[in-house]
């Protein structure tokens, strides 16, 4: 090709279709190339099926409450596998179906193929050069297997080929305690699959508030082994994959890699772009502008390796593709930090984690939600929340938590947190009651009590009533 594009976009994952939807506001110039399947990591192997998988399993899951409701019988209740994964499928199937949309009328502007940069302004795919004014590389994440493991594929799972299986086996083992770990591990476990989970640190689903990870902890425990910190060896044979360390040893089907994901720029060329790039093979990226140094190149999403969740992607794409077709640039504000994992109970962290608060400028704010009153009317009471506020004047800074309805509640605090609200402020909304909400309530009346000037009116007493029909 002669011609000389505007834009090039290399993936045509959540981060490259972000960038193209800018993009393609601006010029006609461009070209999108993508490696593999369309569709989307969260479409095709991420968000969306392991969503529906977890709704199966926590569908099957809640007979074990049926007692305590007065519903008899759920011992005859089984789960079909192969029909649990079939309708994961499906409508894994379906939501890929809405991504396709952005590429399929694209015509001679997307590629199917591996790119490979020859410069800052250049790359070969197919055997065919190409050169844009602006480069944009959203190439995505794979996910990581440690070398020494030696397992044959047919005894390793991973998020990427889990929902092609059409059925399970009856023993699987989840290395990895991360997000994308917990939550296939708790969906295993409640399909009936016995699981063994193995985490390398003793901090959880990205959580660093040790009384937190404890609740954690504690309560995965009650539904499935967690060893954390262990030197693993694995050895195959046909009768399955045995997992040793220290002295104990035992043998699973299968083995689930939950062990992160890496970005996928092992052969994307960066080494042609004479800057120097860190130990992970990635170069310097300004988070703002998503630029890499100097250079009329961005990288976006999950191959940049800061913050790999589908919001923060669409954002980065966002950016990148603004800042593609922008002279001069533009510099962006990012979101609160807003990180969940979708285990029961639902982990999060929002804002600022506790690890990166200096302990001696700060308050906290917990809610125990075993005592919580609409929790225990739901057999949902399970787990903690603790905020974190200023010392001076209340003001939120972050949270952690694994409660019930966390999802939500995650979102209230970061959305109290970008409007720089107090905890005094944040009192004076109101709470309705009964809800799972009152429990933040709880944790902010503990800051109020703590900063200067705390126990001004919040209409209501900013002490609770010690009354849990009404707390």
């Amino acid at each position: 090709m002669s011609k000389v594009l505007d834009v090039i976009i290399v993936g045509a994952g959540s981060a490259g279709l972000a960038a193209l939807r800018e993009v393609e506001k601006n010029t006609a110039n461009f070209l999108i190339i993508n490696e593999g399947p369309l569709g989307t990591t969260c479409a095709r192997t991420g968000c969306m099926p392991s969503k529906a998988l977890i709704e199966a399993a926590n569908a099957f899951h809640r007979r074990h409450s049926f007692n305590i409701f007065g519903i008899r019988g759920e011992d005859a209740l089984t789960i079909d596998i192969p029909a649990v994964l079939n309708r994961v499928r499906s409508l894994r199937d379906f939501f890929v179906s809405g991504t396709l949309k952005a590429t399929n009328d694209l015509g001679d502007k997307h590629i199917a193929g591996q790119a490979r940069l020859t410069g800052p302004n250049s790359l070969e795919v197919n055997g065919q050069h190409y050169e844009a004014h602006k480069i944009i590389l959203a190439p995505g994440s794979s996910p990581y297997i440690p070398d020494d493991w030696n397992l044959p594929a047919d005894r390793l799972l991973t998020s990427d080929n889990l929902f092609e299986q059409t059925d399970l086996p009856g023993r699987i083992a989840v290395v990895g305690l991360g997000a994308i770990g917990l939550e296939l591990a708790q969906a295993l476990s409640r399909l009936g699959i016995e699981v063994h989970a193995f985490g390398s640190k003793p901090l959880l689903g990205g959580l660093s508030d040790p009384k937190i990870n404890a609740d954690l902890r504690e309560l995965l425990e009650q539904e499935f082994p967690v060893i954390t910190g262990e030197k693993l060896s694995f050895s195959a044979s046909d009768a399955g994959v045995t997992i040793s360390w220290g002295d104990t040893s035992l043998q699973v089907d299968k083995v689930l890699a939950a062990t992160g994901r890496r970005p996928n720029v092992k052969d994307l060329g960066l080494e042609t772009l004479g800057i120097t790039l860190d130990k992970r093979g990635l170069p310097p990226v300004n988070p703002e502008t998503l630029q890499v140094a100097d250079l009329p190149l961005f990288l976006t999403g999950d191959a940049n390796g800061e913050r790999a969740l589908l919001h923060e992607a669409s954002d980065e794409g966002h950016i990148a593709g603004i800042n593609a077709v922008t002279p001069g640039g533009t510099t962006f504000k990012r979101r609160v930090p807003l990180a969940i994992v979708f285990s029961d109970p639902n982990i999060a962290v929002v804002g600022q984690a506790m690890a990166k608060l200096d302990a001696s400028t700060i308050v906290y704010g917990s809610v125990d939600y075993s005592k919580q009153g609409r929790a225990r009317t739901a057999d949902r009471n399970r787990g903690r929340l603790t905020l974190y506020a200023d010392s001076h004047n209340g003001l939120l800074l972050g949270a952690e938590m694994c409660a019930p309805a966390g999802e939500h509640m995650a979102h209230l605090i970061a959305l109290a947190i970008e409007q720089r609200l107090t905890a005094h402020e944040l009192l004076r909304l109101p709470f309705y009651h009964p809800v799972l909400e009152e429990g933040l309530r709880t944790a902010l009346r503990e800051i109020v009590a703590k900063v200067p000037h705390g126990k001004v009116s919040e209409l209501a007493d900013c002490s609770g009533l010690d009354i849990p029909a009404l707390e």
